[in-house]
């Protein structure tokens, strides 16, 4: 290996992600963009499944990583990378093996 990361998307900028997904402990669920806190923040927010507010809260089960990190452990993101501030979405596997993005409010499959 030669040390290098896959750069899927250019300049993605960081995010913070549940460290249950980046150890692959369980997969990603929830994503949603606020308005970024820093220039090097994108303001993508990913959580697994089993992510309450008492997880959330304990330090140390966040990280923050670069957007391509993320998109290597789960490639389904680099299609809502362009999203906007105040996307808020579900990620599910349906029946037939596919990942599709829902909107939480909408209820609707997000088309991509």
């Amino acid at each position: 290996m030669d040390g290098k990361r896959t750069e899927f998307v250019t300049d993605a900028g960081g995010v913070i992600v549940s460290r249950r997904i980046m150890s692959g402990e369980s997969p990603l669920k929830w994503a949603f963009r606020e308005t970024p806190t820093n220039p090097a923040d994108n303001g993508w927010r990913f959580f697994a499944e089993g992510d309450d507010d008492a997880f959330i809260n304990t330090p140390g089960n966040l990280e923050v990583v670069d957007f391509n990190t993320v998109a290597a452990v789960e490639p389904a993101i680099i299609g809502i990378s362009l999203f906007p501030v105040g996307s808020d979405l579900q990620l599910v596997r349906e029946a037939d093996g596919r990942l599709v993005f829902y909107d939480n409010e909408t209820g609707r499959p997000v088309p991509l």
